[in-house]
């Protein structure tokens, strides 16, 4: 009878030290916002070795590489369009439509697998091969032994690949969790969680694709 009293009243004590959902929530959104700062350092790092390596070493004009521009612009439309379809599926969770929450994140996984497909299996040609489509270049020419340029523009694109991959893992869970009732309008953290983190990885794409595609002359490879 000592042990039951005793473990009722320590799992009373555990309970009452759990935190309002107010402040847990604050809690939880300042965790995740000094995580993504924490992420700022390394894709700014990335940038800055792009505007530094990235020259003529006889002019010190700044330069790119060879890519295809309408393959490029193509896949930051994908990318962008799928932030409105999580905004749009945050915004359904808000208000409590389920089904327009679910149909938003399935949308926003699924452009977000086009935009990972587009640059990892087309613009890195990891398979080497060759081809266009109503005059786009499919694929890229790029190799990581080509030189600095090739190997910024792998570190660059890998690492905001490996970010775009796990969005869409954290969005298909959250979508599990979604079909199972797990959120409702008044709590539903994984939902915003999830939808700031894919805001971030786009954001980010936002400073890589000029930097990538646009700023430069065009050179083959260094």
């Amino acid at each position: 009878m000592s042990s039951v009293v005793a473990e009722t009243h320590h799992a009373h004590e555990v309970h009452s030290h759990e935190l309002p959902w107010p402040q847990q929530l604050r809690a939880n959104r300042i965790g995740l916002w000094l995580f993504m700062f924490s992420e700022v350092f390394l894709f700014a790092a990335l940038l800055v070795a792009r505007f530094v390596l990235w020259n003529d070493p006889e002019t010190g004009a700044i330069t790119r590489p060879e890519l295809s521009q309408e393959l490029g612009l193509l896949t930051t439309v994908v990318l962008l369009l799928s932030s409105f379809f999580m905004n749009r599926a945050e915004t359904a969770m808000e208000v409590g439509d389920r089904k327009r929450f679910l149909n938003g994140l399935l949308t926003t996984a699924i452009l977000g697998t086009l935009f990972f497909i587009g640059v990892v299996f087309m613009e890195w040609n990891i398979f080497g091969l060759s081809g266009t489509l109503f005059g786009i270049e499919l694929f890229g020419h790029l190799k990581p032994s080509d030189g600095v340029i090739s190997g910024i523009f792998f570190a660059m694109t890998g690492m905001h690949a490996i970010h775009v991959l796990s969005g869409i893992i954290f969005i298909l869970i959250v979508w599990n969790n979604g079909r199972k009732g797990h959120y409702s309008p008044e709590k539903h953290w994984g939902v915003e969680a999830c939808a700031i983190y894919w805001h971030y990885v786009d954001v980010v794409w936002v400073f890589y694709y000029p930097a990538l595609y646009l700023i430069g002359t065009a050179v083959h490879s260094m």
